[in-house]
């Protein structure tokens, strides 16, 4: 059996009293939609002349999540905070996160929450849905609707610290096929960790520009050297009741016969009051191997009153996955309770 030394157990106990946490409160809040959906295009599930004809369904939905939260301050200031979210009775995010005051917050999620560079993957203001909401590339939703999405993971840590007018943000995603069990490892179908990191700078009153780069895996599981290369850049201006954002993504993949993606996306939001706003959205994605060009575009508006949201978007696709005739709409409307 080994034995720790005095000089170590001191530094230890030490370690102990000045990172304790005292008890603190655990709260609960919550949402439930309701949402009334059409699907009109070619690639969307169901033929178009069997959904002109009303025989694709109920078009009637609902979701529900509940969110348990909880935090504690520690002996030097610190906080522990955890968190857990519930959606149709499934876990859909469990996240901890350490707030070290001047010294940052390091954060760590276990299944949803986007690391790094996908934190600011879509700055693109909207009303409620992004452009790519319910967009359907091939019939079967499997592989998407929308190309050219930088992506910094979404199991592992990111670290952010906000200094003035800047704020810098930076991710790791550990490679894995699923995430791993406290005690235990995620074993075979492993590929690379993805890695990440992105700067906000706020140099006057409404103007952000942010920019963000990294690489994140691909290819083959178990081979370690496979990564694609990533970048994007933004800026966003409000001006009095409206927004305006432009953003221009790369991805750049590991081998030269794959195709790279450069995707430009713009859009517009207008605040008519502190219930009521309306957008619009603007989607593009070159692909360096064809010449059809994936283009969307989407608007969308929401008005709250009390607890309640009332929205609707409507999103149109066209050359999905950059394939000529693929095309995908969809149409929502719904109303949002939070609690």
């Amino acid at each position: 059996m080994k034995t720790w030394k005095k000089a170590g157990v001191t530094a230890l106990a030490g370690s102990l009293v000045a990172t304790s946490a005292f008890a603190g409160a655990v709260t609960v809040s919550g949402t439930a939609n309701l949402t009334y959906t059409g699907n009109t295009g070619a690639q969307d599930s169901g033929s178009a002349a069997a959904q002109m004809n009303g025989v694709d369904g109920s078009r009637w939905g609902t979701n529900k999540s509940l969110t348990f939260s909880g935090s504690g301050e520690m002996d030097n200031g610190w906080t522990v905070s955890i968190s857990q979210t519930l959606s149709d009775g499934n876990s859909t995010g469990l996240g901890m996160t350490l707030d070290m005051g001047d010294a940052g917050s390091l954060n760590y999620e276990a299944d949803t929450g986007a690391r790094g560079i996908g934190k600011i993957k879509d700055m693109i203001p909207t009303a409620d849905e992004d452009v790519g909401n319910g967009l359907d590339a091939n019939g079967t939703t499997a592989a998407g609707g929308q190309s050219g999405n930088v992506s910094g993971g979404t199991t592992g840590f990111h670290y952010s610290k906000v200094m003035d007018m800047v704020e810098i943000g930076i991710g790791y995603s550990p490679k894995g096929g699923s995430t791993a069990a406290s005690g235990g490892v995620t074993g075979s179908g492993a590929g690379a960790s993805s890695t990440s990191a992105f700067v906000k700078i706020d140099p006057m009153d409404g103007l952000e520009i942010g920019f963000g780069t990294g690489e994140k895996a691909a290819g083959a599981a178990g081979d370690n050297s496979q990564t694609d290369d990533e970048s994007t850049m933004y800026i966003s201006y409000v001006y009095g009741p409206v927004t305006l954002a432009y953003q221009v993504s790369e991805i750049d993949t590991y081998t030269a016969a794959e195709s790279d993606d450069e995707q430009t996306k713009w859009g517009v939001l207008y605040a008519v009051n502190d219930e009521f706003s309306i957008s619009y959205q603007d989607h593009e994605n070159d692909d360096s191997t064809v010449t059809t060009d994936e283009e969307a575009t989407g608007w969308s508006a929401s008005y709250t009153v009390g607890s309640m949201t009332f929205k609707a978007h409507r999103n149109k696709g066209t050359n999905l996955g950059n394939v000529a005739s693929m095309e995908s709409e969809h149409t929502e409307v719904g109303v949002t309770f939070a609690f």
